[in-house]
């Protein structure tokens, strides 16, 4: 017992030491020299847990963190769970996890979580959209680490949270920070020194967080990966009332079922699908379907409903006002644009992110409504107005608009300057998928369209590539992208290798294909010779 006390004492004297000298900036080899890290195993493990940090090591608002548990993994890592405590009465605390591995490559991965998040992000698996078979990066020997986003919420889109002020915070910006902050204190318990290198990488509202990494703690990170980020949670939900009105406006005149959702992107993909060269169910040419597919050629002839073969007067309105810029009438955080989705470009609504089965909302909701009304609603009950009881049918964004622009300030990472990052040295990888049938693409093209009117074209490539992937969806899609997005992230923060010939593979079974990743606002063509089913087949095009 007295040596596990002993071997407990030089743990927490060089986590307090290192980083004391950590959050002041000092040197990572500034340990007392007496004294060395003791090597990373089972023993060093179990006494991590005995780790408590004071508030002042995280550089925003707690009441400080504690180890909750170390455990020894037969891989070759110890994982620590831990909770970092509010600083509020009455607020939850912040679970987080970090995995430290015995042969450590210097390096951390920072995963990002998921829709409200509200469960723990564990950090074990494969980052957002890696290869499959590709090891994960605890085995290829990163520090990883993730959290909860701040609480604990309950399954799918639960915005209960949103009632707390810091709850709020931390989801909306603040538990990146604070879990940051509380794996530099274990890696320096663990390894007497900083990370060489530390990077994020998430999707959806993992890739918001990586954004939030990048623009609001630009000393904290190298590099980031954000696929399909929900960069302005405010204006995807609040823009929402779009979605509101086209498919429950009238009584659910409007409403799109499954089988006329059906009906319209079969249309699509047999208007557009060989518009890049190749019949692969896969819609590369964007634009040129824009110009090829006319939705009125799907009317029932009286123009009222006459079944799933046709769409009536009010569900093509519905499916136009869908697939059309939407302006809220007020800015939040710089932008008053909910942006166009996908409908006619290949996005499916299929699923969780379809229409709902049900042309008329519950109140509460029961899981029958539409994705983008389900998010409506969570947000603005208990986010904007904080009202549980809000009929969602009846709310005017424009009765709440200094609350939503209040909001926006927390959640939207839009007008946030990556100057600073840039500056750094930093370096992004932002990615959307052309079929998104939750985020649409258009949104994380204003968000880049935004970055080249601020930075101009060649110095934004100088730190910041946006890949358009055609058949991408939220995760999955006709095409589910998977790349090397941490292999060319390191390369060009470490070796300054910008990235080029980046390939996507598709990891839906049996696709076995693959497609270059173009350059935004180039596409994939295919050449007319070669496999489909092969990148070197294709040639990125633009126009």
């Amino acid at each position: 017992m007295n040596r596990i006390r002993r071997l407990a004492a030089t743990v927490a004297v060089g986590a307090v030491t290192i980083a004391s000298l950590v959050a002041g900036g000092g040197a990572a080899a500034a340990a007392p020299t007496r004294w060395g890290p003791p090597e990373l195993g089972p023993r060093v493990c179990s006494v991590l847990k005995y780790i408590k940090i004071p508030q002042q090591l995280i550089g925003l608002p707690t009441g400080g963190a504690a180890v909750e548990s170390a455990t020894w993994n037969a891989g070759g890592y110890c994982s620590v769970v831990g909770w970092i405590w509010p600083k509020n009465a009455g607020a939850p605390g912040m679970q987080f996890q970090v995995n430290l591995p015995k042969d450590w490559n210097g390096r951390a991965l920072q995963f990002g979580g998921g829709g409200y998040d509200g469960s723990l992000v564990t950090g074990l698996g494969q980052y957002s959209a890696q290869p499959v078979g590709e090891p994960a990066p605890i085995d290829q020997g990163y520090v990883t680490l993730g959290s909860d986003g701040g609480h604990q919420g309950g399954p799918g889109f639960d915005g209960t949270f949103g009632l707390n002020d810091e709850a709020l915070l931390n989801y909306g910006q603040q538990s990146v920070k604070k879990a940051h902050d509380a794996a530099m204190v274990l890696i320096a318990a663990a390894y007497w020194k900083k990370p060489s290198y530390f990077y994020f990488a998430g999707g959806s509202q993992g890739g918001h967080e990586a954004l939030d990494a990048a623009a609001r703690y630009p000393k904290d990170y190298d590099g980031v990966i954000a696929n399909y980020p929900a960069y302005n949670v405010t204006m995807m939900h609040e823009g929402a009332v779009n979605f509101r009105d086209a498919l429950y406006g009238n009584g659910g005149a409007g409403w799109l079922s499954p089988a006329k959702t059906k009906l319209i992107t079969d249309t699509v993909y047999a208007t557009c699908d060989g518009l890049d060269g190749a019949d692969d169910q896969v819609i590369s040419n964007v634009s040129g379907c824009n110009d090829a597919f006319d939705v009125t050629v799907l009317r029932c002839p009286s123009g009222a409903d006459e079944g799933d073969s046709c769409l009536s007067d009010a569900q093509l309105a519905s499916a136009v006002k869908i697939a059309t810029d939407y302006d809220l009438g007020f800015e939040i955080a710089g932008n008053s644009v909910f942006a166009k989705s996908a409908l006619f470009e290949g996005a499916l609504y299929q699923g969780f992110a379809g229409f709902g089965t049900d042309p008329v909302p519950s109140n509460p909701i029961d899981g029958s409504e539409a994705l983008q009304y389900i998010i409506l609603d969570q947000t603005s009950k208990y986010i904007v107005t904080r009202d549980p009881s809000l009929d969602t049918m009846a709310f005017d964004p424009a009765d709440w608009a200094d609350r939503i622009q209040e909001v926006g300030k927390i959640m939207d990472v839009t007008d946030v300057s990556l100057e600073p990052f840039r500056a750094r040295g930093g370096k992004i990888l932002l990615t959307h998928g052309t079929a998104d049938d939750f985020i649409t693409p258009h949104n994380t093209i204003q968000y880049y369209e935004r970055q080249v009117a601020a930075f101009g074209e060649e110095k934004l490539d100088s730190f910041l590539r946006f890949y358009e992937v055609p058949g991408w969806g939220h995760g999955q899609g006709p095409f589910n992208a998977k790349y090397d997005g941490l292999g060319t992230l390191t390369a060009w923060v470490e070796d300054d290798v910008a990235p080029t010939g980046l390939v996507a593979f598709d990891a839906n079974e049996g696709a076995n294909r693959s497609r270059p990743m173009c350059e935004y606002p180039s596409w994939p063509q295919y050449t007319g010779s070669g496999s489909i089913a092969d990148a070197a087949s294709f040639q990125c095009v633009t126009g």
